[in-house]
């Protein structure tokens, strides 16, 4: 325990911690009192402390990533649980601004060839923001919506790419949490920069008190 802690920068407290919760794997006990660990649980840490610090999940979170990591669940599985943890907008939305979100979506997703599920949990999260855009009457977005579906098809391509296909069936799954969840902080922080540069061109360079 003090080498892997030692090794992968966190601390014994933190690691039992961790372990308690049921995020990290016990080592495997050589005596009542003492275990080996391996590179497997160096990379668990990390993982974890990623998703914690980056992707900004929570405990309970990462526990679901976790589990699903070690039951080797499949691909689309771990996606959704890790998707799941990123939509947590509020209030549901009246039967006719539902109808009209979805026929927004429905015709912009034609698009780039998507299939529209009504009911999945991603559907609803789009059909609430974009209800949401509507009654603040931020309308600009709403009419290059199209082009926002456009660039997230892409987007999604180039996350599935990187997936490759390693050995260990849940190595992939890895990647496909970090592909998610990193990979929105990583394009958020994309976005604002792009958003700083596109302004300064547009604006010009903000001036500075002498």
């Amino acid at each position: 325990m003090t080498e892997l802690s030692r090794e992968s920068g966190v601390p014994i407290p933190t690691i039992r911690y961790y372990q308690r919760e049921g995020i990290m794997p016990p080592g495997e006990y050589t005596s009542p009192n003492q275990a080996r660990y391996d590179q497997t649980h160096v990379q668990r840490l990390k993982l974890v402390r990623a998703l914690l610090d980056i992707g900004g999940l929570s405990i309970a979170e990462v526990r679901d990533v976790a589990q699903a990591i070690d039951g080797k669940a499949p691909t689309i599985d771990i996606l959704d649980v890790a998707h799941s943890t990123l939509i947590t907008l509020k209030s549901e939305v009246d039967d006719e601004d539902r109808a009209w979100a979805l026929s927004l979506l429905q015709e912009a997703a034609r698009r780039v060839d998507w299939v529209i599920e009504p009911e999945d949990r991603s559907t609803d999260a789009i059909v609430r923001v974009l209800c949401t855009f509507r009654e603040i009457g931020h309308g600009g977005l709403l009419e290059e919506f199209g082009g926002y579906v456009e660039l997230a098809a892409q987007v999604a391509q180039l996350d599935l790419a990187t997936l490759s296909a390693p050995e260990a069936p849940e190595s992939i799954v890895e990647q496909a949490v970090v592909g998610t969840v990193l990979g929105d902080a990583l394009f958020s922080s994309l976005r604002k920069l792009g958003q700083q540069n596109e302004s300064k061109k547009l604006y010009g360079a903000a001036r500075t008190e002498s």
